[in-house]
């Protein structure tokens, strides 16, 4: 009879040095599980409202009412659903990377700098400023889900086109990818741009705000209409981590070992713009949390995509509420679009990243 992992420091130290980091990988990701409560608790105590960590726990475990009306409604109508929604856009964005990053086997794959999230926020734009005329129809027949199937249909079209570009004879080139991304990024925001011309004074103010990436209109009904289509997500991505962990050796290779590649493939497509459409749908432009998570994460627990997806929902999360936090509080009683803290962010680590794999795409 088998003897139970240990979670000494010692074995962990052993096993990253032979190559078997899956003891350190469940490790992080229990401690990831830990910190994701946290920070949703951390967000939900943080602001103007006089309501304590210690208050909040009390009433959403049913311990007793520890909050006066006023603060249960900035806690449970206003903060909580915000913190919620930024947990599954971050987790989103994150595991749409890692998937991105495992399909076209490099590691700046990522749905904001290929242009799927701008494919999304077009489709986006359209029900937005046609959804009262051109495409009532379509408004009137999905209701509340109007704005992500709109997004989603956008994102979708942009990744297989983008696929279908960068791919020649089972090989995808990089560098490829990163200019036909830039050039379907560029038409998706020069079409964007003609439908904001087209807006009224109220929809010129909301998509300016929006397309910036911002969590400030956060409600329980968007979580309705979002949360269903990123959760779905969330439950093929695991499906695919076998095939995109034989898919780092080639697609022959991948296909040989009995993986259906383009299955495989097709799957993962509808699944990374199903989950950037409803994103970028309720939250906006929000770019880099989906190239910086995977990458750390891979740094830290391998490549291996059984840990790193699950593990990039919840890093994901985490550090889209704690930016969210920062975009709320650093300039009180105003608030930064998200877009602006993780741009901040990311596009040094970006850099640094393109620096480091230089070499090896000759660019």
């Amino acid at each position: 009879m088998t003897r139970p992992h240990s979670w000494s420091p010692t074995m962990l130290r052993e096993s990253h040095r032979a190559g078997n980091r899956a003891p350190l990988a469940l490790l992080v990701i229990v401690l990831l599980l830990a910190g994701s409560i946290l920070s949703l608790l951390f967000s939900v105590t943080t602001g103007a409202s006089d309501a304590s960590f210690l208050d909040v726990v009390i009433n959403v475990t049913g311990s007793g009412d520890a909050l006066n009306a006023r603060d249960r409604i900035i806690i449970f109508d206003i903060r909580m659903p915000r913190a919620i929604l930024g947990f599954l856009v971050g987790g989103s964005l994150a595991v749409s990377g890692a998937v991105m990053q495992g399909l076209f086997r490099n590691p700046l794959a990522d749905p904001g700098l290929v242009g799927v999230s701008s494919g999304a926020g077009f489709g986006a734009v359209v029900m937005i400023v046609l959804g009262g005329s051109i495409a009532a129809p379509l408004f009137t027949l999905l209701g509340i889900y109007a704005l992500p199937m709109a997004a989603f249909a956008g994102g979708l079209v942009t990744t297989m086109l983008l696929y279908r570009i960068a791919t020649s004879n089972g090989q995808t080139s990089v560098a490829t990818m990163l200019l036909a991304g830039i050039a379907l990024g560029s038409l998706a925001g020069a079409l964007t741009g003609v439908l904001i011309y087209m807006a009224n004074d109220q929809q010129l103010r909301d998509l300016t705000f929006w397309g910036m990436g911002s969590l400030a209109g956060s409600t329980w009904t968007k979580i309705a209409a979002a949360g269903p289509i990123i959760l779905l997500s969330f439950a093929v991505m695991p499906f695919l981590a076998r095939g995109l962990n034989a898919i780092t050796l080639g697609e022959a290779a991948a296909f040989h070992m009995g993986v259906p590649v383009q299955r495989l493939k097709n799957i993962a497509i509808v699944a990374v713009a199903a989950s950037t459409g409803a994103s970028v749908a309720v939250s906006g432009g929000i770019g880099f949390v989906g190239i910086v998570v995977p990458h750390v994460l891979r740094m830290v627990i391998g490549p291996d995509h059984r840990f790193l997806l699950p593990a990039s929902a919840l890093l994901g999360g985490s550090l889209l509420i704690f930016a969210d936090v920062l975009a709320r509080t650093l300039v009180s009683p105003a608030e930064l679009p998200i877009g602006i803290i993780t741009a901040a962010v990311g596009g040094p680590f970006f850099l640094w990243i393109l620096l480091r794999q230089r070499a090896r795409l000759a660019l």
